[in-house]
């Protein structure tokens, strides 16, 4: 199946007042498309700015130390800002998890859509004309699932429900009709009822236009429906890598027991179990695997040595020292 994105060894760093911090260590992963690969870890692990460096919107202070993001076959980090934002909001599209902070509060929702629709869409005449946008615009708002589009076009985002808003959101962001959609923890500001709405908005959609997702996310059991393959991110690392076959049903990391472990279903009986402990302060960054201290199956060379990934089957990979034959 063809790579639309492929991220290899890709290295991340900020400058901290307490010194550089190792944000993202050495990670890779591919989408393919019309798949899902969900990035899933604590907060701080990594994943937010994985996706950030992916749209090439990183902070200030962060550098790309090492790696490359390529689209297509095309590395994203060679790219002239130019050239990026020929890419991203027009074949890379994002979602992101307040989706007060990407809209403008004093300008009507229909119109926000209109403008990403002029951006990203020219017709075979020429540039797309104002009426056609309007009508481009109003067709995806009831694509998204909102009802009286002619009513709701000219309201303000204050005006919305959050749910609402986040189907604002992903209409701008289908404006362009983009081939990968990134959702960075869409879900995470809204009620339980209107996630359930917007998660199987987002996969009706991604079914509907054969597009690759990348979702992040805190929440193995959002996207326990969603997923094809899933990528568990700990302290900067990809520890577990595989289908989500894989990773629920046979998970060879700690850090996914616990994960696993501590995500409440309807059968649930027996008590829920924390994660003790804290992840480590990544402005030093421990010598052995990082999940260590907080790892009740701790080996000793644990704490001596970062573990390499271990192959299990053609999909599925981990890096931990229990899946070491000498273990």
């Amino acid at each position: 199946m063809a790579k639309k994105l492929e991220v290899k060894d890709l290295r991340i760093s900020f400058r901290t007042d307490a010194g550089k911090l190792q944000a993202v260590r050495d990670i890779s992963f591919d989408l393919e498309r019309g798949r899902t690969l969900a990035i899933v870890g604590e907060s701080g692990s990594g994943k937010s700015v994985t996706s950030r460096a992916i749209m090439g919107i990183l902070a200030g202070n962060a550098t790309v130390e090492a790696g490359q993001i390529l689209y297509d076959g095309t590395d994203l980090l060679k790219m002239s800002e130019k050239e990026w934002c020929s890419v991203r909001g027009k074949r890379i599209a994002m979602i992101f998890q307040d989706p007060l902070s990407c809209l403008n509060p004093v300008m009507r929702v229909g119109k926000q859509i209109m403008e990403a629709v002029l951006l990203g869409n020219h017709t075979r005449q020429g540039k797309m004309t104002r009426a056609q946008a309007r009508q481009r615009a109003l067709e995806l708002m009831g694509e998204v699932g909102i009802h009286e589009p002619a009513v709701r076009f000219r309201q303000y985002p204050f005006q919305l429900s959050g749910g609402m808003r986040q189907r604002i959101v992903i209409a701008i962001a289908l404006a362009s009709d983009p081939e990968i959609l990134i959702c960075d923890e869409p879900t995470t500001a809204l009620d339980v009822t209107i996630q359930a709405q917007i998660l199987e908005l987002i996969n009706r959609l991604k079914k509907e236009r054969n597009l690759s997702a990348l979702f992040i996310t805190h929440d193995l059991g959002v996207v326990a429906n969603m997923a094809d393959d899933i990528a568990v991110m700990y302290a900067g690392k990809i520890v577990e890598y595989g289908t989500a076959e894989d990773v629920f049903y046979d998970p060879r990391h700690p850090y996914t027991w616990s994960l696993l472990a501590s995500m409440p279903d309807l059968d649930t009986t027996e008590k829920l179990e924390a994660i003790p402990g804290t992840p480590p302060d990544m402005t030093a960054p421990p010598v052995g695997d990082a999940f260590a201290m907080r790892n009740q199956y701790a080996l000793e060379i644990d704490f001596l040595q970062q573990p390499p990934m271990f192959r299990i089957s053609d999909t599925h990979q981990a890096a931990a020292w229990l899946l070491h034959p000498y273990a």
